[in-house]
C-alpha cells in the first residue's frame, strides 16, 4: 500500500525522486512506472498503477458508448493520463501541465491513499488537510468495518 507523506524537490532539469517505499510497492506489483493525471477533486495530481488504470477504463467502457458521461469520463481521466517510467535513481519528470494544475513550483509531497498516491504543492495540501480532517471527523460514523466470524464467535 502507499502510506504516509513525503517531500521532495524538484531538480534543475525538472525530475523529482518518488519515496522508495513507493517504488517498492509498485516494484513489488511488477511496475517500474506510475501513471499520472489532473485530480477532479482538487489542485493534485492523481497517481496510481497500470492495473488500476486499467480498471478505470474498464470501468469507463462498461457505460453506454453513446452517453454523454462515457466520453466525460474517458477525455477527463485517460486522455490526460501520463505514463512516467523511472529513470536509475528512481526519478520522474512530471509534465509542466500537471505541475501547472498542482501549482508546483519546486517542493512536492507525495501523500499516500492506500491503493493510489496523490502528489501536491505543500502549502496546498496543508489547507486541504485541515479541510479533510474537520469532514473526516463529522463523517466518522459512515467508515464501517466489515465483520468476520472468527473461531470464538458465537461461542
Amino acid at each position: 500500500m502507499f502510506l504516509s507523506t513525503y517531500e521532495n524537490k524538484l531538480d534543475k532539469k525538472g525530475r523529482v525522486s518518488v519515496p522508495a517505499s513507493f517504488r517498492s510497492h509498485l516494484s513489488n506489483l511488477g511496475y517500474n512506472g506510475i501513471i499520472c493525471y489532473p485530480s477532479f477533486n482538487n489542485a493534485s495530481i492523481e497517481v496510481c498503477s497500470q492495473d488500476r488504470i486499467e480498471k478505470i477504463s474498464s470501468a469507463i467502457d462498461s457505460l453506454n458508448p453513446f452517453e454523454e458521461k462515457r466520453d466525460f469520463f474517458a477525455t477527463s481521466i485517460l486522455s490526460e493520463s501520463i505514463n512516467l517510467q523511472f529513470d536509475s535513481e528512481g526519478r520522474i519528470s512530471l509534465s509542466s501541465k500537471l505541475l501547472k494544475h498542482a501549482k508546483i513550483k519546486n517542493s512536492i509531497l507525495f501523500v499516500g491513499q492506500g491503493q493510489t498516491f496523490q502528489i501536491w504543492e505543500p502549502t496546498t495540501f496543508e489547507k486541504f488537510k485541515v479541510i479533510a480532517r474537520k469532514k473526516a471527523n463529522l463523517n466518522r460514523a459512515n467508515l464501517k468495518w466489515e465483520k468476520h466470524l472468527n473461531n470464538n464467535e458465537g461461542k
